[in-house]
């Protein structure tokens, strides 16, 4: 069965509350302090989880234990005075809290929005499988691209409170790398997140009828290889509609890793954009999931959204 969109949260309004979590690894105090003020230029009412700024005493790539991470993000989504729920960062971390998320209390709390990226790839698919809810593939509050780039900025603004004004997403440079176009329902984040994913209780098993949106960072191109192939052997790739690319940042030379994606990816026999703008790079578009579109791999490449990210 193809995926079926899933429901959009309400768009935000001036003095809406937004809560900060770090589900993952731990986020610098500065930068944290500056993407809170980012979000208090825009009317919104930041409040911070009480375990934001913790780090693992012994694991310092977490921002905490797995416990308090996972009671931070429950307890923001169980507030009825929150209306959206803000990642500080990414990291590591996601995959380990998970599970210990109570997601029947989160489905009753009725629909908000959530937004991240990276490690929070995690999340997005346990809030697409378990409350059935669009979320945000966007910047995070500690996201230096969140903190220094107004085009990402603007467009996480325009997605919460104005979405029906970003219904084409794709920077200028997006381009096929096999032509075609495609609907479907969006889905994905960053790669290694989702192949990693993949036999865990819950995860899906694979995204027929998808527009896959793929990215990651720090990956080289043999472990792009890696992923992909474990993704395509595992069968998740079987049925997608069309594929679009993000960015790549850290993973070596360009014309190496788009040799990889051209070489795992062009024999699903779908069209397939490259370098659409979003992931680890600036600016990076804010892009949502769980949402009916239309790929359109030609000359330019373009997701086109075929209604607003929020209602």
């Amino acid at each position: 069965m193809n995926l079926a969109p899933l429901t959009r949260p309400p768009r935000l309004r001036p003095g809406a509350r937004v809560a900060v979590v770090s589900p993952s690894g731990p986020v610098p105090e500065e930068r944290l302090r500056a993407g809170l003020e980012l979000l208090r230029g825009w009317d919104l009412d930041p409040v911070v989880a009480p375990h934001v700024l913790d780090v693992h005493p012994r694991l310092g790539h977490l921002a905490g234990a797995d416990a308090d991470r996972a009671r931070d993000l429950e307890d923001a989504w169980c507030d009825p005075r929150v209306s959206a729920v803000i990642c500080a960062r990414g990291g590591y971390g996601a995959q380990r809290m998970a599970d210990l998320v109570d997601w029947a209390a989160m489905r009753a709390a009725g629909p908000k929005v959530f937004v991240g990226y990276s490690d929070v790839t995690a999340l997005h698919e346990a809030f697409a499988l378990r409350t059935g809810l669009v979320t945000l593939h966007g910047p995070m509050v500690g996201a230096a691209s969140f903190i220094k780039d107004a085009r990402t900025q603007e467009s996480l603004r325009a997605t919460l409170f104005e979405p029906e004004s970003v219904l084409e997403l794709g920077l200028e440079g997006a381009r096929a790398l096999v032509p075609g176009r495609a609907r479907g329902v969006t889905v994905g984040g960053c790669a290694s997140l989702l192949a990693g994913d993949l036999g865990t209780p819950g995860a899906r098993g694979g995204v027929p009828g998808g527009l896959l949106l793929l990215e990651d960072v720090g990956e080289e191109p043999y472990r792009l290889d890696r992923i992909l192939t474990q993704l395509l052997r595992a069968g998740w790739l079987d049925g997608v509609a069309g594929v679009g690319l993000g960015s790549w940042q850290e993973c070596g030379p360009y014309e190496r890793v788009r040799a990889v994606l051209e070489d795992r990816l062009g024999g699903l026999g779908v069209p397939v954009v490259e370098q659409l703008g979003f992931g680890h790079c600036e600016p990076a578009l804010t892009v949502p999931l769980g949402v009916a579109a239309e790929l359109l791999a030609g000359e330019r490449g373009v997701l086109r959204l075929e209604e607003p990210a929020l209602a």
